[in-house]
């Protein structure tokens, strides 16, 4: 035994093996029979990527690598309904939604976050500020975003009408992958002279989003269609870096992004010049360097 050390306070590099198998993926219970599929990678200080609808964490594969290989503690959930989270019938309005993000930071017990939303996904960022005070971020992205308002109204003249809504639910109850499909074409700018991601890939965005509950995709397109948010803009108080491409089919930069960015105080704006909305894999190397320049800033 004389040549036996035991050290009871070993460190991290005493450990025989890689910092980044401290973090892995697993499921947390946000509410009562509601588990969230979350992955968890790196080390040093936290972001969490929320994707957008109907997809799931994985559309974030291209900035996860990224982040992490920059020193960065990555996390990205599957939202309830989503992925392989679980498929509860109720719950998909944003305080809901909002909740279970809270959850997630409290049970990794993480500070100093950033939160990243995309699309849909920007929702729970700023409602977040409003039912938690921010509580724990330090700072917020807003990619491709809905944020503030899509609805048409009497104030909000250049929204989008209710009929839009409606006739996006009954193509989404009458053949759901066939909507997607198309969907997924416009999402990523796809035309007949443009093709800026391959046929495999558009297919496997697609079954990504076959996974998603039927019902859950069609009550978070009502939540994201009639959501006003323009209220809850002031109380983001953390430095926010807006995101959009200007060739979005999807979500129009005029009625979204432009106006977020004359509402939140402290926002770096930045226009891709002839992006559509699923930027986060045709301009990923240029949101990759412009998301990590925000978060060493």
């Amino acid at each position: 035994m004389e040549n036996s050390v035991i050290n009871a306070n070993p460190t991290l590099r005493d450990l025989d093996f890689d910092i980044h198998q401290l973090n892995t993926d697993k499921f947390i219970e946000t509410a009562k029979n509601v588990k969230l599929y979350v992955k968890d990678y790196g080390e040093g200080k936290p972001v969490i990527l929320i994707h957008g609808w109907p997809l799931s964490n994985e559309m974030w594969e291209y900035q996860v690598e990224y982040l992490v290989k920059n020193n960065y503690r990555v996390i990205a959930y599957d939202r309830r309904g989503f992925g392989k989270s679980s498929q509860p019938w109720e719950g998909y309005d944003y305080d809901t939604l909002t909740d279970d993000l809270s959850e997630i930071i409290n049970q990794l017990e993480l500070e100093n976050v950033t939160l990243v939303g995309f699309s849909m996904g920007g929702g729970e960022v700023v409602r977040y500020f409003s039912r938690y005070q921010g509580k724990g971020v330090a700072k917020a992205a807003l990619i491709s975003s809905i944020i503030p308002f899509l609805l048409k109204t009497e104030d909000n003249p250049d929204g989008h009408p209710r009929e839009k809504s409606e006739t996006t639910a009954a193509a989404i109850k009458e053949d759901r992958i066939g909507f997607v499909d198309n969907f997924g074409k416009t999402f990523f700018g796809v035309n007949i002279i443009n093709k800026p991601l391959s046929t495999a890939l558009l297919e496997y965005y697609r079954m990504l989003c076959s996974f998603a509950s039927p019902h859950a995709t069609l009550k978070c397109a009502e939540s994201f269609s009639f959501t006003d948010f323009r209220d809850e803009l002031s109380t983001i108080t953390v430095p926010t870096l807006i995101i959009h491409g200007n060739d979005d089919k999807i979500v129009p930069i005029d009625l979204t992004s432009k106006k977020a960015s004359e509402a939140i105080a402290n926002n770096t704006y930045i226009v891709y010049e002839g992006a559509p909305h699923g930027l986060f894999y045709t301009d990923r190397d240029k949101l990759n360097e412009d998301l990590l320049e925000f978060l060493n800033s």
